[in-house]
């Protein structure tokens, strides 16, 4: 799975994935972003919220742009927080709105 080895188990029917395991893919821009998720949700699976989202098979995924990990974790405590606030109302995350909550462009968000 992206270039790393995994491995999984088919328990059965006792064991169905659910959200308390999920895989996240770090994206480098908007067009990378917007690849990974059409590919899950476009092929059976299900938008969620915060740039989460999960397969046909019910597994859970966090489509997660290297710009959202810096916004939230920008030492502007005032401009983390709008990221944060802005990613919220989000399903798949959009970059450049993330990036205008950080300079607090309200025309943007």
């Amino acid at each position: 799975m992206l270039g790393r080895p995994f491995v999984g188990l088919n328990g059965g029917p006792a064991f169905k994935a659910n959200p308390a395991i999920s895989f996240m893919v770090l994206t480098e821009d908007q067009a990378e972003t917007d690849r990974y998720w059409d590919a899950i949700v476009g092929n059976g699976g299900a938008e969620s919220q915060c740039g989460w989202c999960t397969d046909r098979w019910g597994f859970s995924w966090q489509i997660t742009p290297r710009a959202l990990l810096r916004a939230n974790s920008n030492p502007d405590t005032a401009a983390a927080r709008r990221a944060f606030e802005a990613m919220m109302t989000m399903r798949r995350i959009d970059i450049a709105r993330i990036e205008a909550a950080v300079r607090g462009d309200p025309a943007d968000a």
